[in-house]
């Protein structure tokens, strides 16, 4: 208990603390300047009989079967069963003004039924855009995590051996057609949208810039009217707002995680004046069958006779406790902590706090 309360401790004084301005960049998304997702079908090779069984995955046949045709082997018609090639769907993200040339990371997941992709090479793969078209190259050793052993009676796996990644793994052939300097306005797209927080960058940039440049259009869009700005480029006004620092806004919540018995609290979290308390009730059923046996020399047969015993135990668990209206974070914390309440506990109880309609905040549960 005393380490619960250490850990909640630390976690009051980090969330309660007054938010601390934050830059826009970290805010906010420009409209425009984005990746791009990039899949291929690839194949790797030089696996060490770890890859695919061609008997049940026939799509890799079928995409060795071409490359060696393309390198000029003519295998139409001939049986073969390596088992150190795995058929690999390639995926990568093409950053923003990637140029030709350029280097991107790629990962590489099996497909097929390959035990493992540790010390394989990717071979060649074309890289295509959701428009069909070919923006990137793919090829490379594939540097695939954790281990994979075998033996006749026991396997062991830790990690993820049948997909890797290939760092620097693929080359831009084709640019994404997009030209920030032809740009007169450009729109500033917020993580979290909030309204508080789109005025207050509003009033950031318009008093950075000395004039008013900037409009809040809606909660998650803030317009930038470049040319007011008298930036020489719309990279140069770019590069001057995003490090205006903005103190951002955000709604009362509360998310936890069931399954870890996580819970994080916001410090506008409010709770109205409610009393909670909680017991636990074991309910224990015991069955101790008894065999019965007739006497020696006796007519009659073994039996067994059926006995158990059940009981209901109510622990005195906590005690009852009354949280006073208003009550912030640090207040609803130190509260249920000191009723000796446990992560999961917690979760129950603050959903149930909720339910009576005590709880300010919005309730995620994952």
């Amino acid at each position: 208990m005393r380490l619960l309360a250490l850990i909640w401790a630390l976690v009051l004084v980090t969330v309660s603390a007054s938010a601390a301005p934050v830059r826009i960049k970290d805010l906010v998304e420009f409209d425009g300047v984005r990746g791009n997702d990039l899949i291929g079908y690839g194949l790797v090779v030089g696996l060490n009989g770890t890859g695919d069984g061609l008997r049940n995955a026939p799509f890799t046949e079928e995409i060795m079967a071409n490359i060696l045709e393309r390198l000029g082997v003519n295998v139409a018609g001939e049986e073969f069963r390596p088992q150190n090639v795995a058929a690999v769907i390639v995926t990568a993200s093409l950053p923003p003004f990637a140029r030709a040339g350029g280097q991107i990371d790629v990962t590489v997941s099996a497909i097929g039924d390959a035990d493992s992709l540790l010390g394989g090479t990717l071979v060649m793969t074309p890289l295509t855009a959701a428009d069909g078209e070919i923006y990137a190259v793919a090829q490379g050793s594939v540097l695939a995590g954790g281990a994979a052993a075998a033996g006749d009676a026991a396997q062991v796996v830790q990690g993820v051996p049948t997909a890797g990644v290939v760092p620097a793994g693929a080359r831009v052939e084709r640019e994404i057609d997009f030209r920030l300097a032809d740009l007169s306005r450009i729109r500033l797209a917020l993580r979290s949208p909030d309204f508080t927080t789109a005025a207050r960058i509003e009033a950031a940039i318009n008093a950075d810039f000395g004039r008013s440049v900037a409009q809040m259009l809606d909660s998650g869009t803030v317009s930038l009217d470049i040319g007011r700005t008298n930036a020489p480029s719309p990279a140069h006004a770019l590069a001057q707002l995003e490090n205006i620092e903005v103190e951002p806004q955000t709604r009362a919540r509360v998310v936890v995680d069931q399954r870890s018995g996580t819970i994080v609290m916001g410090q506008d979290v409010r709770i109205s004046r409610v009393a909670v308390a909680q017991g636990n009730l074991t309910l224990r059923i015991e069955d101790t069958p008894m065999v019965v046996q007739p006497n020696p020399f006796a007519e009659g047969e073994t039996v067994i006779v059926p006995r158990g015993r059940a009981e209901i135990d109510e622990e005195p668990g906590i005690q009852l406790a009354e949280l006073p209206s208003g009550a912030n974070l640090s207040e609803v914390v130190a509260g249920l902590n000191a009723l000796g309440v446990s992560p999961r506990d917690m979760i129950d109880i603050l959903h149930s706090i909720r339910a009576a309609g005590a709880l300010h905040a919005e309730f995620v549960v994952r």
